[in-house]
């Protein structure tokens, strides 16, 4: 029990922490150039702190090295990129709205989840309402709109390395707490309803 303590207790730690990593970063970035591309991506982080904060335990949780891993590259990945101040790959206008749209689904996913969202790929009841009628990982495909945004805005080669393996990290994540879930009889029912993981049509 003092073990699981702990490992909680760290993990939230290690979310705050780099939550304000990012919010330096990005706040200091608008004041200085008044684009606001990076702070939907910032806004979208926020709710990860707070539901982090409020999760309730989880009735099965994957603690292997694998998972670890996974859910270590998906999370600190986005709070390392940074603004810069090269030409963008596209105008302001077009970065703003395509984060908007990834913060909307973020947002929608995440309210749904409610304290039911977590890190660490677990079972922490099964939700099947909203937009996971639609994918069975909605939050995670705001997640990937949001940072080809960020991207299309600050296209530095470290950008690109970061948030390239982060979302690869993120779709694997995605699997594996799939496989986690898929003991549960719920879950089995609801994959049968919905078959798309992350994009409709696509995958």
């Amino acid at each position: 029990m003092l073990r699981e303590v702990v490992r909680d207790l760290a993990a939230r730690t290690l979310v705050g922490a780099l939550f304000a990593l990012l919010s330096a970063n990005l706040l200091g970035d608008f004041l200085r150039t008044g684009r606001a591309t990076g702070l939907l991506l910032l806004a979208s982080e926020s709710l990860v702190v707070v539901l982090t904060v409020v999760r309730r335990r989880a009735h099965v949780v994957d603690r292997s090295v694998g998972a670890g891993m996974l859910t270590a590259l998906s999370v600190a990945g986005p709070p390392l990129v940074r603004s810069a101040t090269v030409a963008p790959l596209a105008p302001e206008p077009v970065t703003v709205l395509l984060s908007a749209i990834g913060l909307l689904v973020i947002v929608a996913g995440k309210l749904t989840l409610g304290r039911s969202f977590g890190i660490a790929p677990a079972n922490r009841g099964v939700v099947a309402r909203g937009p996971y009628n639609v994918v069975r990982h909605p939050i995670y495909m705001g997640y990937i709109v949001t940072h080809f945004a960020f991207l299309l805005a600050h296209p530095t080669p470290s950008n690109g390395v970061i948030l390239v393996v982060a979302d690869v990290a993120l779709v694997l994540r995605a699997l594996t707490e799939e496989r986690v879930l898929g003991a549960d009889a719920q879950y089995q029912a609801y994959c049968r309803r919905v078959g798309w993981h992350l994009v409709p049509g696509v995958f």
